[in-house]
């Protein structure tokens, strides 16, 4: 009897029989054990005790002959996209084609099709009807469908990854609720656009962590308080409400703020580091705090500091580092940076260039202001300009 053929019988065999059958097949000869095992093992033959099912859900399905030579047509980055979501080259039923004309009637390029296909192929897979439902809940906040289309060329995954046009609808619905101007809703989808495909509940629970810290600092106006931290970081609710707490009381405890202040920190300059990691803040701040400790400055002079920008955080380890010790290494005193933490934002290459163009204008560094080196590139070059028909 073939493997297959006994195999096949275990499945009506009496429990009788089936027990006998298994007591010898776990128990019997050795031999005929390492016999079957060896005999198994070389035809690599799937099997289960109780009968062979042969399923096409055990073989890979192909990839899509078809669709994988529709989106070449369209020019989409075919490894790109295999690479971001393999799942969709397997798919049938697509509407590529169907895509492609919808967002080039609201003014895409075949360029930026190509774009948003190959970074997030997925939206293939969606419906025009529920695409076209999402675009007109866009419309109401966004100006125009050039807009629109900038957006999705920067993140498609904000329009594409979620169709559920209702949780959108009530989201656009709840934040202008919450008292937010339909300014801010655009510069929301503008720059967060994740925010709109947040579950309307993760949404509430930032808005009313938010409204409780307004309170518990005593602000007398929570919807203006809420108002000014979005304004300032459009990125916040898309972070969990623990990182954003967890913040909140470390720039609380690490500077020993009295309510008062804490709220003009948070609503001011301190808005935009709300949504990093905790960890990165922590570590990036006792990086800051160790170095101007070995330069000799107090502790007091490092609160300072940091307080005046807190953007400073958002440096890591090597970068403050580095920028410190060439400004240094210029003959910049250590006082003169802490007066203009701004020209940190720079790169050393930026910096590198600035000083090299400044000294050849005759500007002494270790005399004069620092903060040319911290000035946009035109207002940069104004300056230089001036300084050269002295």
């Amino acid at each position: 009897m073939s493997i297959l053929k006994g195999l096949g019988y275990l499945t009506i065999m009496t429990p009788r029989n089936l027990w006998y059958m298994r007591s010898n097949f776990f128990f019997g000869s050795r031999c005929w054990m390492t016999r079957f095992s060896a005999e198994v093992l070389s035809k690599s033959i799937p099997f289960r005790f109780f009968g062979v099912k042969y399923d096409d859900t055990d073989i890979e399905p192909l990839e899509n002959e078809e669709l994988l030579n529709n989106l070449l047509t369209i020019g989409v980055d075919v490894h790109m996209a295999k690479k971001r979501q393999p799942g969709v080259f397997h798919r049938v039923g697509t509407n590529e084609q169907g895509l492609k004309m919808f967002l080039m009637s609201k003014g895409a390029s075949k360029k930026v099709v190509a774009s948003i296909i190959s970074r997030y192929p997925r939206a293939i897979t969606r419906k025009i009807e529920s695409l076209s439902e999402r675009w007109d809940l866009w419309r109401r906040i966004m100006t125009s469908d050039t807009e629109i289309v900038n957006v999705l060329e920067r993140s498609p995954e904000s329009f594409f990854r979620s169709n559920d046009n209702q949780n959108l609808e009530n989201n656009i619905e709840f934040l202008y609720s919450v008292g937010l101007s339909h300014e801010l809703l655009r510069r929301l989808l503008t720059n967060a656009p994740r925010t709109f495909s947040n579950s309307l509940h993760l949404n509430k629970q930032m808005i009313e962590l938010l409204q409780k810290v307004s309170v518990s600092l005593g602000h007398n106006d929570p919807e203006d308080f809420v108002r000014k931290i979005i304004f300032k970081n459009p990125f916040i609710l898309i972070q969990s409400t623990k990182r954003v707490k967890a913040n909140i009381e470390f720039l609380q405890s690490t500077f020993n703020l009295n309510n008062e202040k804490l709220l003009i920190l948070i609503c001011g300059p301190a808005a935009e580091i709300l949504d990093l990691s905790n960890d990165y803040v922590k570590k990036n701040y006792i990086n800051i705090k160790e170095k101007l400790f070995s330069l000799g400055c107090t502790e007091e002079e490092v609160l300072k500091f940091v307080l005046s920008y807190p953007d400073l955080i958002f440096l890591g380890e090597k970068k403050f580092s580095d920028k410190i010790d060439y400004l240094i290494g210029e003959s910049i005193s250590i006082s003169q940076i802490m007066e203009n933490p701004r020209i940190l934002d720079s790169s050393i290459n930026t910096l590198k260039n600035r000083i090299k163009e400044l000294v050849n204008a005759g500007y002494d560094l270790r005399t004069s202001k620092l903060t040319l080196l911290s000035l946009s590139q035109k207002r940069f070059k104004a300056k230089l300009k001036k300084l050269n028909t002295v």
